[in-house]
């Protein structure tokens, strides 16, 4: 898919990789778990070519392959020069590329904050293999500076970050990583391909839950990776030996997802930052953190890596725990469910659901406030939404 091209024919059209009969307007589920050859020489070739779509289905897939090419020309990459790999969840995708890149003796920097999974990560699996990790605050590039070090080897952004929607300086941090040799990669989650481009801020790799806004429905589990074909195809050893493969159904259904997923998007922003907006005038609300509203702290760098604010808020409910228990249990259009980004609007009662992986210090130092609420704005009427709020916020 020619880059030029704006989101919405880039997904509309995904890219001009087929799997099977051309003539299918919609590219068939191909369902085979191995492939055959036609002769000695072919199978030789199949069996030594990096991410082969019809060799066997861990190796890779043809919708994979569509999927894959049609990421790069979202995320902004050049056909030519990037590819992406896909697996079976979010994190999949992330632990592909800490196991894939790092071994015993590296150095990473990551954040104080992170998806939790992310976040079990740096705190417990890295250090069992003699990775040493740092964690920063991410809003401080000062802090940055002076944890990626000679000998780091990898720098880890994500951004906005789950759930308190802070920012990374994405250009800031790409380039201390550069000028030390280290890799950066972003997850780029919260964000999406439509409303931020990590590559294009100097980051080496993005990743992405495809769990999310990129399946958008909240049926499938699925995982991605985008950057250099030189990094894809190293990385891509490591994933045959991990074996997360996205099964040929989920990558079809996550090429569905895609086609209405600039759509999606920014009835996600426009919703969520009407609301946001809303919300931060009422009395009963003691803080809401949007990169969208002008109160965000990191507004202005919001401004310049963002195109779009996204669907996901984090609200701070006057009244402590209590109080945010009662909004979060009072509400009845966003269903209480782990996950976002779908076009359900989802809530959660963010202490509630990190308590099970992070003690009372651990969050208050991630910025986790017992009365925080995590809203994920789906494609559901506006007003009806903000109805829905105000009648929760009276039993606050």
């Amino acid at each position: 898919m020619n880059r030029a091209f704006s989101p919405e024919t880039v997904c509309a059209q995904g890219a001009p990789v087929r799997a099977g009969d051309d003539s299918a307007l919609v590219p068939p589920i191909v369902y085979s778990a191995t492939f055959a050859a036609r002769d000695a020489a072919e199978f030789a070739a199949m069996a030594s070519q990096s991410r082969h779509s019809r060799y066997y289905t861990r190796y890779g897939n043809p919708l994979h392959e569509q999927v894959a090419a049609q990421l790069v020309a979202l995320e902004g990459g050049d056909a030519d020069s990037h590819d992406a790999l896909v697996t079976a969840s979010g994190m999949g995708a992330i632990s592909l590329v800490l196991l894939g890149l790092l071994k015993a003796g590296d150095h990473v920097v990551a954040q104080t904050n992170h998806y939790m999974g992310s976040a079990k990560h740096f705190a417990e699996l890295l250090p069992r293999f003699g990775v040493r990790c740092t964690l920063v605050d991410q809003t401080d590039l000062d802090a940055w500076r002076r944890a990626i070090v000679p000998g780091t080897r990898l720098v880890v952004t994500e951004t906005p970050v789950n759930p308190t929607c802070a920012l990374t300086d994405l250009a800031g941090v790409a380039a201390l990583a550069r000028a030390q040799d280290a890799l950066t990669v972003c997850d780029n989650t919260f964000a999406s391909p439509i409303n931020q481009q990590p590559l294009g801020h100097g980051v080496d790799l993005v990743v992405h839950s495809a769990t999310k806004y990129l399946g958008g429905h909240h049926d499938i589990t699925a995982g991605a990776v985008v950057g250099s074909r030189a990094l894809i195809d190293a990385l891509w050893q490591t994933q045959i030996c991990l074996g997360a493969t996205l099964s040929p159904m989920d990558a079809w259904l996550l090429l569905r997802g895609l086609r209405t997923l600039a759509l999606r998007v920014r009835q996600h922003n426009a919703s969520a930052l009407a609301l946001a907006r809303w919300l931060e005038q009422q009395p009963k609300i003691e803080r809401v953190f949007h990169p969208g509203l002008e109160s965000h702290p990191q507004h202005a760098l919001a401004r310049t890596q963002m195109t779009g604010y996204g669907g996901v808020m984090n609200i701070v409910v006057r009244g402590g725990y209590d109080a945010a228990s009662r909004f979060v249990h009072a509400l009845t259009l966003p269903r209480q469910a782990v996950s976002l980004g779908g076009v359900e609007s989802l809530v959660v009662h963010a202490a509630a659901m990190w308590a099970g992986t992070m003690n009372d210090e651990q969050m208050r130092v991630a910025g986790i406030a017992p009365n925080a609420v995590r809203l994920s704005v789906g494609v559901e009427g506006t007003q009806d939404l903000q109805a829905d709020l105000a009648q929760a916020l009276t039993t606050v």
